[in-house]
């Protein structure tokens, strides 16, 4: 029977957790010939997965997103993996190579109970593999079409006292073939090359205690296109130029077998610069200064240099204790501490800090064998809106026999606006002004004075967006001569109410809580395994509604409506994956797999992927050659105009040894 290791913080079989959760184990991930991160969510029943702007991954839950993946809490090892500012995910920046993942669980559905503000629509964990398990020596390299290179490295030992791993990352692309600019094509700046450093250890203390230490250091370059990212007459391309590193600590003790307890402690660094060039017609540029400033307008545009460098960091503390009482009754309790800050020239004028801090718990209650209860709820005060919020969830899983399990849960979550869409403060100040306008060195131009006046809502308070979900869901397992058929169903029925939607820009800003949404569907992730075969389906249907809540005055009626359309922008009525993974003589390892969503913006993406792999196991060595091939269905390009892949077959090859 699975087991599910984060939903509820308690380590329970699929029978009895409150939920839906989805995990995808590391070696499916290298079977299918995954080659990113974020392409592992296809196989998530309800999971869109894009690209926006230039190249920038994104992914989201049942859409809620313009692109900015605010409503997922996603972690690392239990630690927090978004953004401090924005809430967003970078998915090309994420701390975490592909060979060290032991398993993803998504919990599909509100999560809040177990995680606060920002697992709004569900929760994404990533475990790593523990160095006991990867002692050794370890290389690999795949390279491919639009000039895709992924090199890993790992080195590592484990003994009785400890075990350690030293790993290395290179990942590179070159992004699409083409954008669309003005009707026409032409190259796209979108490519990217990031190097990630990792350290994982565990030391032994005794046989109740261990502490485990992570630290990581991430650096590379994300291209931004002028063209499609460029701002306020930009001249040159607005490359992001990542620096990032973090530190981990956890100390695990025991009292019994029955009584364990964790300290968690993690300090994260994440350094943006991104600068670029602009030079802007004088006569446009003169009106946007005070009216007693004059400046000529016949000599020439007004040039200078530009930044949205920011610098964020957050410290974390976390403590979590777990009793057993009996074997029908476990529970879970902690409390939690966070500080963010972020500084920047641009953004929060100079510098921020956000503070919150939560109280979890959630038990589990089997009065009968054939009847589960489930409660929890987190309690969580933030200083965006100083303001406490409570996020509950109840569930009562009937066991049908050792096999199956129907699940009825309730959940309410609750997510505060980010420090971003709260009280951004945004400003510019240029540098290396050039004559005649040299005067304005390092002048400070407010964004609150760029943007259209007419809807604008800058600076103005922002409240919390609510969840209301309702689950009903199935989990069985089919015992068939040789072989084990996995079915689980969820229907779900979901309210959400003074949701954030709207445009932010240096020229456009009205969010608001202006959105109510009513959504509910079916998901439907069915697997079935024998002996060298494992064959896998997924599919989601969903039927979501909006409608404008807010102030019918603020805005004009096409204006109301594209709020609404926002957060359906990247929802999928349709969406599903196949996979079918087969062993063959000769160490051979086969997969094929079809990915397709359908009716987002106008839409839609099939893809069919193989891979065929030759694993050769020797007394001290083993080696595995790979050949993967992406077919794409559908040419049109997915999501954006912009995202042009050219030829419809791209090819990977890959080599690995490991010691």
């Amino acid at each position: 029977m699975p087991e599910v290791l984060s939903t509820t913080r308690l380590r329970q079989s699929k029978l009895k957790v409150p939920g839906t959760t989805t995990i995808i184990t590391g070696d499916m991930i290298r079977d299918l010939g995954i080659m990113s991160l974020v392409e592992v969510f296809r196989l998530v029943p309800g999971m869109v997965v894009g690209e926006r702007g230039s190249n920038n991954q994104v992914t989201s839950y049942h859409g809620t997103s313009q692109y900015e993946q605010r409503r997922l809490q996603v972690q690392i090892d239990g630690r927090t993996a978004y953004r401090v500012s924005l809430s967003d995910v970078e998915w090309i920046a994420m701390p975490v190579a592909l060979d060290n993942i032991e398993r993803i669980e998504v919990s599909r559905g509100p999560n809040a109970a177990a995680y606060g503000i920002n697992a709004f629509l569900g929760s994404i964990n990533i475990i790593t593999r523990s160095p006991q398990d990867t002692a050794g020596i370890e290389a690999y390299g795949s390279a491919g079409s639009r000039g895709h290179l992924r090199t890993f490295t790992s080195v590592g030992d484990a003994g009785q006292d400890g075990s350690w791993r030293l790993s290395y990352e290179k990942r590179k692309s070159n992004g699409f073939d083409a954008q669309v600019e003005n009707g026409e094509r032409r190259p796209f700046h979108d490519g990217y090359d990031v190097n990630n450093f990792n350290f994982d250890s565990i030391v032994t203390l005794d046989s109740r205690h261990s502490v485990d230490f992570r630290a990581g250091v991430l650096d590379g370059t994300n291209e931004e296109d002028l063209f499609k990212s460029g701002k306020l007459g930009a001249t040159t391309d607005p490359d992001i130029v990542m620096d990032d590193y973090y530190l981990q600590a956890r100390f695990n003790g025991a009292t019994s077998d029955n009584h364990f307890y964790h300290f968690q402690t993690s300090y994260q660094n994440q350094d943006r610069r991104q600068r670029w060039s602009v030079a802007i017609p004088a006569e446009e540029f003169v009106t946007l200064l005070p009216p007693d400033v004059t400046f000529p307008t016949d000599q020439g545009p007004f040039i200078a240099d530009l930044n949205e460098d920011a610098e964020e960091s957050r410290l974390e503390f976390e403590l979590q204790d777990t009793v057993i009482l009996s074997p029908e009754f476990k529970l879970v309790s902690g409390l939690g501490y966070r500080k963010d800050t972020y500084r920047s020239e641009t953004f929060f004028n100079g510098e921020g800090n956000n503070y919150q801090t939560r109280v979890f718990a959630n038990a589990e209650y089997s009065p009968l064998t054939w009847l589960t209860f489930n409660a929890g709820g987190n309690w969580e005060k933030t200083t965006t809106t100083d303001q406490g919020y409570f996020s509950p969830r109840v569930a009562s899983n009937f066991i049908i026999n050792s096999n199956h399990a129907i699940r009825f849960v309730f959940s309410r979550a609750v997510r505060t606006p980010d420090a971003f869409e709260q009280n951004p403060d945004w400003s510019y100040r240029p540098r290396n002004v050039q004559p005649p306008f040299s005067a304005l060195e390092g002048a400070r131009f407010l964004v609150a004075d760029l943007v259209d006046q007419e809807t604008s809502t800058f600076g103005e308070t922002l409240e919390e967006e609510w969840i209301t979900s309702r689950e009903i869901s199935y989990f069985g397992q089919f015992h068939l001569d040789n072989a084990l058929m996995s079915v689980e169903v969820r229907y779900f029925n979901d309210y959400l109410r003074d949701m954030i939607s709207g445009v932010i820009n240096e020229e456009d800003w009205y969010i608001d809580n202006n959105v109510a949404l009513d959504q509910e569907g079916v998901e439907l992730e069915a697997s079935l395994e024998f002996s060298g075969t494992m064959l896998r389906a997924t599919y989601a249907y969903l039927d979501q509604e909006g409608r404008y809540t807010g102030d019918p005055d603020k805005l004009p009626p096409n204006t109301q409506q594209r709020a609404v359309d926002l957060l359906g922008r990247l929802s999928a009525r349709h969406s599903g994956s196949a996979a079918w993974i087969q062993d063959l003589p000769l160490g051979l390892t086969s997969s094929a797999a079809f990915y397709i969503a359908q009716e987002v913006r106008d839409t839609r993406f099939k893809r069919a992927d193989f891979r065929l792999a030759r694993r050769v196991d020797h007394s001290n060595f083993s080696y595995v050659l790979a050949l993967t091939l992406q077919h794409y269905i559908d040419m049109e390009p997915w999501i954006s105009p912009d995202n042009i892949i050219e030829d419809a077959n791209q090819y990977f090859v890959e080599a690995g040894i490991r010691f």
